[in-house]
């Protein structure tokens, strides 16, 4: 995430289609890259298997051999490598009927930004596709490529950090492409060669990229026609390879509905006897799931479902695809195919790019973003506890559990969705620049929003014009005229006895009482209500700014919290804002501040006329970190914040010169996971 702004200080959080069209992706237009323009910006990895196009590749576009690559030979491994590892996750209760665990699990294919130029850490903007649903989804796949910049995807590390956190798989991306698209079907021998030794060099290298960089595994997609049934058995042998070299490693493979096994690309919509053996043949798995192809229908995927259990497999390691990419919620879906009321579910579903909710928009400020995946996920409602009367879209929140990740001490939120227009520390602006970088997005409350009350049911959004910590906070508005109860997190924490919860809040509208809640069981059954235990936290007015307010939590050893929510309650009939910037459960024992960073240094630099382009690199803190933040000390004292990243590299671009001072003075921060900041590492950058 890279950022410039005013300065201020910084401290502790809490003080302690045609289907085929559909599946191809054509080229993007790359970001420029100008005399004006250093190139020192590290950008997420792609290549082809081993050959290269003929010609030359377009302005800021680099063709890679994946065949040559090498860790020790990548210049942006450090930039490129996720730090969060995946995180284990449960699933609570539903809280409607109607939303199943167990059955259909979500996938989704996403395209962040450009093959080429696709940003290693963040960007200084915040029109970025902030994904935050992550606890209906399954596996997320890094989508893209093309056959003019290339077709082997590494996803990057902010996607891959942020999905871990929330217990999702990121997979990387083989797009061998539709001849009418470019494809050469040379690329998809390549894919598939072996060594006189008869070894499938490419799968291995596919090995060692997830594995360096820190990713789950592939995502195959080989839609260049063209080919024979030689050449069929020669790609799943491949397949084959590739799942035991990564097996070891945790390392999964998805296989997408397009070449078959005559070698020609035939979209079947089904799992059947033409593709089944990409899925499992006599000698066992060899995809972990089949992406099924947009044509099925309610036939195809029921008699998929019958032939995965035939064959030993689950039906719901089949994705059926769904696109989403041009008209979103209005797309035509035939649901009860998949996800059928009332009986159980078909098979699985995968989207096609839902970043839509994004890029329809013509308002793409991250209020209006958010607003707009929040229905996408959730449905008209807005409340996952009750769904609006279906009218097309089957939100996934009414048919799919939501799962979560939160089931250690300690826990803290921020409500921080990885992008934002300032940043914030202690309710104080220390950059006004927009800003991206999933890595630093926090765990985020899975269902948005479910509210009870009795009265006139309050907005709550994530609201990005106030923070405590990031980008963003969780703001409660409207007339209230009964308590207003907002669940948050669905919780597996053990308590100690000395567990204490912690909320910074700011009423800046009426006067409200507020309460905190948690849950010490589940309820008996999905759709009825959580049995909260309410804890006073204040009374608080409208005028006084962020309050920090703590409850003990009296249960003993040993018990479980299930679930945190808030209760606010009105004092008067003023319509009510207010805002919650932070949310810790922990134990009341002292924690030490997480230890500094060191050895950090300028890797690279470069100037023009009082601007510099530099990268930075130092040694990881000893313990739990949980990111790194960067500032610039300003000759007068002040603190700038540039960025942050999970990491131990970060790319700051146009770092301006203050005055005539005679160097640029960086320093670099680690955070844990309550948000306490390290002592800091320094460097300098003496101007030329």
């Amino acid at each position: 995430m890279l950022t410039a702004g005013a300065a201020a200080g910084a401290a502790a959080l809490l003080g302690a289609g045609t289907p085929a069209r559909a599946a191809a992706a054509p080229a993007t237009p790359a970001l420029p890259v100008t005399a004006a323009t250093p190139t020192l910006a590290p950008y997420a990895s792609y290549w082809f298997p081993d050959s290269l196009p003929p010609g030359v590749p377009g302005p800021g576009i680099t063709w890679r051999s994946l065949t040559q690559w090498t860790p020790e030979s990548d210049p942006d491994l450090a930039h490129n490598t996720a730090s969060v590892p995946l995180a284990p996750r449960f699933a609570p209760v539903p809280p409607n009927p109607g939303a199943r665990a167990g059955q259909a699990r979500i996938a989704a294919l996403v395209s962040f930004a450009p093959t080429a130029a696709n940003p290693s850490q963040g960007s200084a903007t915040a029109d970025h596709y902030a994904l935050t649903h992550w606890a209906y989804l399954d596996e997320l796949v890094f989508w893209g490529g093309s056959a003019g910049e290339g077709i082997v995807l590494a996803p990057n590390a902010p996607v891959v950090d942020a999905a871990h956190r929330n217990g999702v798989p990121v997979l990387g991306n083989v797009f061998l492409p539709p001849v009418a698209y470019g494809g050469d079907l040379q690329w998809t021998r390549d894919l598939v060669q072996r060594d006189p030794l008869g070894r499938f060099p490419v799968a291995d290298k596919l090995v060692a990229v997830a594995r360096a960089y820190g990713f789950d595994g592939w995502f195959v997609n080989a839609e260049t026609d063209g080919g024979d049934s030689a050449l069929a058995t020669r790609m799943r042998e491949f397949l084959r390879a590739l799942r035991a070299a990564g097996e070891p490693h945790g390392l999964r493979i998805t296989w997408y509905d397009a070449m078959n096994s005559t070698g020609r690309v035939g979209w079947q919509g089904e799992l059947n006897a033409l593709n089944q053996e990409f899925f499992e043949d006599r000698a066992g798995p060899v995809a972990d799931a089949v992406f099924v192809d947009f044509r099925w229908d309610a036939r195809s995927l029921a008699a998929s479902g019958a032939l995965a259990e035939r064959l030993g497999r689950s039906r719901h390691e089949l994705w059926a695809a769904v696109d989403t990419e041009s008209r979103g919620w209005d797309a035509p879906v035939d649901w009860d195919a998949i996800v059928p009321r009332g009986r159980d579910h078909v098979v699985s579903y995968g989207f096609y790019r839902p970043e839509w909710t994004l890029g329809h928009l013509t308002d793409r400020s991250p209020g209006a973003f958010h607003e707009a995946d929040d229905r996408f996920w959730t449905g008209a409602s807005l409340d996952p506890a009750r769904p609006a009367p279906e009218a097309g879209w089957r939100a996934p929140a009414t048919a799919v559990a939501d799962r979560s990740t939160v089931v250690a001490l300690p826990f803290a939120c921020a409500f921080n969705t990885g992008h934002g227009l300032r940043w914030y520390e202690d309710g104080k602006v220390t950059s006004d620049a927009p800003w991206n970088h999933l890595g630093l997005q926090d765990r985020l409350p899975g269902r948005r929003w479910v509210v009870d009350t009795a009265g006139q049911r309050p907005a709550v959004t994530l609201d990005f014009a106030g923070a405590w910590r990031g980008g963003s906070s969780l703001l409660v508005a409207g007339g209230l005229s009964a308590p207003a109860v907002i669940g948050l997190h669905c919780t597996r924490l053990p308590l100690s006895g000395r567990t204490v919860v912690e909320l910074v809040h700011a009423t800046e509208s009426g006067t409200v009482a507020v309460e905190v809640g948690i849950a010490l069981r589940e309820p008996a059954a999905p759709g009825e209500p959580l049995p909260y235990r309410w804890l006073k936290a204040a009374t608080r007015s409208a005028g006084y700014g962020w309050l920090r307010a703590r409850a003990v939590l009296d249960a003993p050893r040993g018990t479980t919290a299930y679930a945190i929510a808030v209760r606010i309650t009105p004092r008067g009939t003023m319509p009510v804002r207010w805002r919650l910037g932070a949310l810790s459960v922990r134990d009341t024992a002292a924690q030490r501040p997480p230890a500094a960073p060191s050895a950090l240094g300028v890797d690279a630099s470069a100037q023009r006329d009082g601007t510099a382009w530099l990268r930075l690199s130092w040694h990881r803190a000893a313990g739990p970190v949980r990111h790194y933040e960067v500032h610039r000390r300003l000759p007068d004292g002040a603190r700038r914040f540039l960025g942050g990243t999970c990491g131990t590299a970060l790319y700051l671009p146009a770092v301006t010169r203050s005055g005539a001072e005679p160097a640029a003075a960086f320093e670099v921060r680690a955070v844990d996971e309550l948000y306490a900041v390290s002592g800091a590492a320094r460097t300098t950058l003496r101007w030329a």
